[in-house]
């Protein structure tokens, strides 16, 4: 094989060579054996591919890193390191069987950096944008705990739980939100080709036209004269709503707004109380410090009223309280029922346990909760829709039947 690499010599000076190589690894340990560190090589193409554009390179970086990815690459590599693999070749052959080419990539310098003399945990950090914290803290954990195939496995159920919770909540939310588009939809086409029709009719036999018929005539005539502009009004809105929304007082207010709603904030509660049952549980039962597992757990939640909780309950296990003391003055925003399984944990010794029955009661919650949100949404989605057609019918049907009683 023909590879284009870059190195870094022993006075610390980059540069980049090619040069042939049974694989990466066996160019690594000629490097290596020369004084030099093998930093990141590319195998090129026999017609010498890779002096102009390297596409596959190119390419590679379109697109991101799924969470379906991570947890088949974290599993995986538990599995093969717990049937006696090493860290390389079990990089080695992930890297063969992953169908991403930018996570081929990120594999592939993993690979360069494991065989550079680096660990696995320290190896991750140079993608943290790729691998969350608590994926480096339980790797690590591992490596020294001498049980890195069982983080790793933990690693995978651990990215897997937060990802069914999330899509059970999303899936809650998808049937209203195809609903309400198809119904903007068909109402844009009602009022572009539908109503126009019928308003030449009214205007041509002079027809008394009452307010509600006057209200969808106009609404249809500005989307006629001037559709262009309505187009970049509505995105120019729903941006500004958006870059609002990603600005900390925006996301505060957006956190603080899911708190209150009446339907949605139990869903919002519960579903965060199982996310720290279950990340907390998997971090101590991994062997991470307490103070540490709670500051990785305030970064995996993304509502601010809850990740300032954990950050005082961190500030308290530092001082030497518990933490169920902090849970327990929250309970505005924590179910009762976590601050009391915490409590439970500290004064048994096995908090790990308590918090893991606690996710998996709220994640059953969550679930039931989204079920029975399914079922409150469709009626009411049904109401609205009905009420929008019954306007839009009354408005145009009236007027018609005044002009039929007139001929």
């Amino acid at each position: 094989m023909h590879f284009k690499y870059k190195a870094q010599k022993t006075s610390g000076d980059f540069y980049e060579g090619e040069r042939e190589a049974a694989d990466k690894f066996a160019l690594a340990r000629e490097l290596h054996k020369e004084g030099e560190t093998l930093i990141s090589a590319f195998e090129l193409s026999a017609g010498g591919v890779g002096h102009g554009f390297n596409l596959e390179k190119i390419f590679s970086f379109i697109g991101r890193v799924s969470i379906h990815d991570k947890i088949t690459f974290t599993r995986n590599l538990g599995g093969m390191l717990a049937a006696g693999l090493t860290v390389s070749r079990a990089l080695n052959v992930l890297e063969r069987q992953t169908h991403s080419r930018r996570f081929k990539l990120i594999i592939e310098g993993l690979s360069g950096k494991i065989s550079t003399g680096e660990s696995l945990s320290q190896a991750f950090t140079e993608y943290s944008n790729v691998f969350p914290q608590i994926v480096i803290s339980m790797v690590k954990a591992g490596e020294e705990g001498g049980n890195l195939s069982t983080s790793l496995l933990a690693v995978g159920d651990q990215l897997d739980k937060a990802y069914a919770l999330q899509r059970k909540i999303k899936g809650a939310m998808m049937y209203p939100a195809i609903v309400v588009s198809v119904m903007l939809l068909v109402g844009a086409v009602m009022f572009i080709y539908v109503v126009p029709g019928l308003t030449n009719a009214f205007k041509e036999f002079n027809v008394d036209l009452p307010i509600s018929t006057k209200i969808v005539i106009a609404i249809s005539d500005f989307m006629q004269a001037h559709l262009i502009l309505g187009i970049v009004l509505a995105a120019g809105f729903f941006g500004g709503l958006w870059i609002t929304a990603k600005s900390p007082p925006g996301k505060r207010f957006i956190d603080f707004a899911t708190l209150h709603i009446p339907v949605i904030s139990p869903i919002i509660r519960e579903a965060n109380a199982a996310r720290v049952g279950q990340t907390l549980s998997s971090l101590l039962s991994s062997g991470v410090e307490v103070v540490s597992a709670l500051l990785i757990t305030a970064d995996v939640l993304s509502n601010e009223y809850y990740r300032e909780v954990l950050f005082q309950a961190r500030e308290a296990v530092e001082r030497g309280e518990p933490m169920s003391g902090i849970f327990r003055e929250h309970e505005n925003i924590f179910p009762p029922f976590l601050s009391e399984m915490v409590a439970v944990g500290e004064e048994t010794g096995k908090l790990s346990g308590m918090l893991k029955e606690t996710g998996i009661f709220f994640e059953a919650e969550v679930e039931q909760r989204t079920k029975n949100l399914s079922t409150i949404i469709e009626p009411a989605l049904m109401v609205v829709v009905g009420v929008a057609v019954g306007f839009f019918a009354v408005a145009m049907i009236s007027p018609a039947y005044s002009l039929m009683n007139s001929i």
